[in-house]
């Protein structure tokens, strides 16, 4: 009866690992492998008084969760025959980190069979259930994983302890292995932003342009008369004087074939003096700075042998340079 009220209590407890593993991760991992242990039996139970006894046996794990397990392990007497065990235990690992050394604790039941009755202390039965505890160390390697531990275990009388140690080595399958940690990132360094703004260019060196304005004024024939339409000229070149007042200007006269000699000279200088007086009295340029120089037939520019050549001739023309700085 003692022995069922143990492995009831052995449930209940075992039921509570369950719950306890149903909260935490699921693992799909599996592990079998072998024991190797060393049982010390009271000597109530035995005539001899002394009944250790190594053991060899299988085991086979569940992980309900990264830290819980259930496993079922069957042991045997190594060299005779005097028992076997069968354990239903709960495996709970303190550690989080399986690749190192870490504690676990054990908890569950124990039945042992006993091949020879004879060994027996009257009164015992040959079947005896009984609770167990433990407490070990151990950790997972290439697959594989190592433990070593001290059991305690009690309820087969009321004054009875027995105790035991055991190593197994199992081989782990399903779920995954222990990921190495992830490197750590590089740190990102972040790209200078750039100016919203270029950097400023250096200053183009500026620039000194020569400007030459041109005058050319034609008239009728025998004329010394300044026609309107050459009035833009006039302006323009006026203009030019008044912005560089240190540039004076020479206008030339000149007409066609048709004449003396000594009339067209005069008629020349006429045409030069007139356009010299557009300038004085219309746009106020300073009489001064402008000089009129008549050269007569004696300079063609085309021509005297027909009218358009001839009309090219009847002009007067002046011109003027001048430097200015053009700044980018």
């Amino acid at each position: 009866m003692k022995s069922i009220k143990l492995f009831i209590t052995t449930l209940f407890a075992t039921a509570g690992v369950l719950s306890l593993a149903a909260t935490a991760t699921a693992s799909d991992e599996w592990y079998l492998g072998a024991t190797a242990g060393h049982y010390d039996l009271d000597g109530q139970r035995s005539i001899s008084e002394d009944y250790n006894s190594v053991t060899a046996g299988l085991h086979l794990g569940k992980y309900l969760s990264d830290n819980v397990a259930l496993e079922l392990g069957y042991g045997a007497n190594v060299g005779h025959d005097d028992f076997d065990v069968l354990s239903l235990n709960s495996v709970i690992w303190l550690g989080e980190e399986a690749s190192q050394w870490r504690p676990y604790m054990l908890f569950g039941a124990n039945q042992y069979d006993f091949n020879d009755a004879s060994n027996l202390v009257a009164g015992h039965d040959d079947r005896s259930t009984q609770l167990m505890v433990g407490l070990g160390m151990g950790k997972q390697f290439n697959g594989l994983e190592f433990r070593a531990d001290l059991r305690g275990m009690g309820g087969h009388d009321e004054d009875g302890e027995d105790f035991g140690v055991q190593i197994s080595l199992s081989k782990l399958f399903g779920g995954t292995a222990a990921a190495a940690p992830a490197p750590a990132a590089a740190p990102v360094v972040a790209e200078p932003r750039a100016e919203s703004q270029a950097a400023p260019q250096p200053k183009p060196e500026p620039e000194v342009r020569t400007i030459t304005v041109r005058l050319n004024v034609e008239f009728e024939f025998n004329q010394a008369k300044v026609l309107a339409i050459y009035g833009d000229q006039l302006e323009a070149i006026a203009a030019a004087m008044k912005a560089h007042d240190d540039i004076e200007l020479v206008l030339e006269g000149h007409t066609d074939s048709r004449g003396s000699d000594q009339y067209n000279l005069s008629l020349s200088q006429r045409r030069a003096d007139a356009v010299k007086a557009k300038l004085v009295e219309d746009y106020g340029i300073p009489g001064a700075r402008v000089s009129a120089v008549g050269y007569g037939e004696s300079r063609p520019i085309a021509t005297n042998n027909t009218d358009s050549g001839r009309a090219r001739n009847r002009r007067v023309v002046g011109e003027m340079s001048f430097s200015e700085v053009f700044k980018f």
